[in-house]
C-alpha cells in the first residue's frame, strides 16, 4: 500500500470514529489527508471501498465489541435493505448467471474481511479458539439476517433500530465465542 493510500484509509477511518461514516464526506476525507478528493475516487473507487480496504489491514483495536461494531455499522451501509430486495429480484433464472458473480463479491469481500481479522484476534490471544471461518460466517449470518428481516418485513417483525441491534448482537456474539 503506498503512502498517499494509507493517509487516506487513516484519514476517514479517524472521521468515520468522530462522527459516523454518513457524516464523514469525501471531500472531508480529503481534506484530513491532505489530498484532493480525486485522488481518493482514483485509488479507492468509492468511500466504501476505504472501509473495506481498512478491514483488510492489521490496525483492529484488539477490543472485539469496538471493532465487530464497526464492522457491523460497514457492513449495514453497504448491505442495505435496498441492496438486499435488488440482489433477490437479480437472482431469476434469466438473469442468475450474469449477475451472481457480482452479488456475491460483497459478501465475498466482507468474509475475507472477518476471516483475516478472526485470525489475527486468536494470534493476538484475543480470542481463544482458532475458527475464523466459521465465526466469520456466523457474524455474516447475524447483520444478513437484520438486514434481510428488515427488507422483507419493515418494521412488523421488530422496530429495533440498527443500532440497537447491532449493539445487542455484538455484544452476545463477542460473550458467546469468547465464552
Amino acid at each position: 500500500m503506498d503512502q498517499t493510500s494509507q493517509k487516506i484509509i487513516d484519514a476517514a477511518m479517524e472521521l468515520i470514529m468522530e462522527i459516523g461514516y454518513t457524516a464523514a464526506t469525501t471531500k472531508d476525507i480529503a481534506r484530513r489527508a491532505g489530498v484532493n478528493e480525486c485522488t481518493i475516487f482514483r485509488k479507492f473507487g468509492e468511500k466504501k471501498e476505504i472501509v473495506l480496504q481498512a478491514m483488510k489491514q492489521s490496525t483492529w483495536s484488539g477490543d472485539m465489541e469496538e471493532d465487530l461494531s464497526r464492522f457491523a455499522h460497514s457492513y449495514m451501509d453497504k448491505v442495505t435493505e435496498r441492496f438486499v430486495k435488488l440482489s433477490i429480484g437479480l437472482r431469476t433464472p434469466e438473469l442468475a448467471d450474469a449477475t451472481s458473480d457480482g452479488i456475491l463479491s460483497v459478501p465475498q469481500t466482507f468474509r475475507k474481511g472477518l476471516i483475516h481479522y478472526f485470525g489475527e484476534m486468536h494470534q493476538r490471544g484475543v480470542l481463544r479458539q482458532d475458527n475464523a471461518e466459521i465465526f466469520a460466517m456466523m457474524f455474516l449470518a447475524l447483520n444478513f439476517g437484520f438486514v434481510f428481516f428488515k427488507a422483507s418485513f419493515g418494521e412488523k417483525l421488530t422496530a429495533m433500530t440498527e443500532d440497537a441491534y447491532i449493539s445487542g448482537m455484538v455484544s452476545a456474539f463477542v460473550h458467546g465465542i469468547n465464552g
